[in-house]
């Protein structure tokens, strides 16, 4: 009994017992989001019928969340389920729990090289603060005019990078 508490208790963790790298990923995403729209702990728990204590720990990772939950999570933010696995790492990707479980480890995954990970830019401050000055522009319309502009702009940048001027 006690052998199955202990392999009950690991489910989902790192074999170190640490939070699997998976569910920090979601949990940072929840916190991006809510910090985006500027929302609390609280509020964010206020409105999903929990504590902060358990926003908390779906933000650190320590607790995961399951399908129903973030089911909720992404209606209250106001986002799409797969807005919670982007811009997650291969490096990440790789650690799903199923991985510690599996004795052949070489059929789990196709060919991957680590050089292709890039940076999460959703996770520098500079894009937080820009996100948030966007939408305190009281004039929409200003707002979409600035919009169209760094889209623009994104454009002609990646066609000179690509050679195509």
């Amino acid at each position: 009994m006690a052998l199955q508490k202990s392999k009950k208790a690991s489910r989902g963790r790192t074999p170190n017992g640490q939070p699997n790298p998976i569910d920090i990923h979601v949990g940072n995403r929840i916190r991006l989001r809510r910090t985006i729209l500027g929302w609390s702990q609280e509020k964010l728990a206020a409105m999903l019928g929990l504590t902060f204590q358990q926003v908390q720990k779906y933000e650190r990772g320590s607790n995961r969340v399951g399908a129903s939950r973030l089911w909720d999570i992404g209606n209250v933010l106001n986002v799409p389920i797969n807005f919670f696995f982007e811009d997650m790492g291969k490096d990440v990707a790789s650690q799903s729990p199923r991985v510690f479980s599996v004795t052949d480890k070489d059929t789990l995954f196709l060919e991957e090289s680590s050089d292709d990970i890039d940076v999460d830019p959703m996770k520098r401050q500079e894009t937080l603060e820009l996100v948030k000055a966007y939408y305190k522009i009281p004039n929409r319309k200003a707002a979409k005019i600035l919009y169209d502009l760094i889209i623009a702009m994104s454009k002609s940048a990646s066609s000179v990078k690509n050679g195509e001027e």
